[in-house]
């Protein structure tokens, strides 16, 4: 959606992703960025709703945690304790996807995950 954020090889991969009809996010990551948002650490600059249904409305999928997902992050050894972190990273890896993030915690992990750093 335009973030200065993200690095032009992560665009260039959602890009293609979305192209793809394979763009996806999970719905822990729009329950993140509305925390964000409410703390005024990040500006979307619309109602957080609305900003949503402009994400899906692009073509982008949304994931809802199954119970797979939900068990196989109690799995993750070595990933910190991070409720929603472990949700997104056990919602790639059952999806079997690439997880494109910023945190440096996730991209340090020492588990199998297919990941690219978001600021480049």
């Amino acid at each position: 959606m335009g973030s200065e954020r993200i690095g032009p090889v992560a665009r260039r991969l959602a890009d293609e992703a979305l192209e793809q009809r394979s763009l996806a996010v999970s719905v822990f990551s729009f329950w993140e960025i509305a925390l964000l948002v409410q703390k005024n650490r990040i500006d979307i600059g619309q109602p957080m709703r609305v900003w949503r249904n402009n994400v899906i409305a692009q073509g982008v999928h949304e994931i809802a945690v199954s119970g797979e997902i939900a068990l196989m992050s109690t799995e993750l050894d070595g990933l910190p304790a991070d409720p929603a972190d472990r949700i997104i990273v056990a919602t790639a890896l059952a999806r079997e996807a690439t997880l494109v993030t910023a945190d440096a915690r996730i991209l340090d992990w020492r588990g199998t995950l297919d990941r690219h750093d978001a600021r480049t």
